[in-house]
């Protein structure tokens, strides 16, 4: 977008939706990228619409192949469809219920 910044940060309490994914236990981690293909542009067109709306929240969420679609990628994490129902269930609701998200680090790695 040609008037937009070269970056946007999700507006997500993303640690929080982490901590407690990780509580539930469900894997999740901290990701300081949507990707640099299709998720970048989602996720780069969804926070420069949602820029100045300061009462709705946007970000990205990726979600691991179901077990039948990782059967064709060796080696590639896979979820239970339930399991990221729920999950994604989990970070709608904290985004609703959490105004800042926790201070803590994370994201280094991914």
């Amino acid at each position: 977008m040609a008037d937009g910044p070269a970056a946007y940060f999700s507006t997500l309490p993303i640690k929080a939706v982490v901590n407690a994914m990780r509580e539930a236990g469900i894997p999740a981690s901290v990701s300081q990228t949507a990707g640099t293909y299709v998720c970048n542009h989602v996720m780069y067109g969804l926070l420069h619409r949602l820029s100045g709306q300061q009462a709705v929240k946007g970000g990205f969420i990726h979600i691991p192949y179901l077990p039948e679609q990782a059967a064709q990628h060796p080696g590639a994490p896979s979820m239970a469809a339930q399991t990221v129902l729920f999950a994604l269930e989990m970070a709608i609701s904290i985004a609703l219920q959490v105004e800042h998200d926790l201070k803590v680090v994370g994201g280094a790695t991914h």
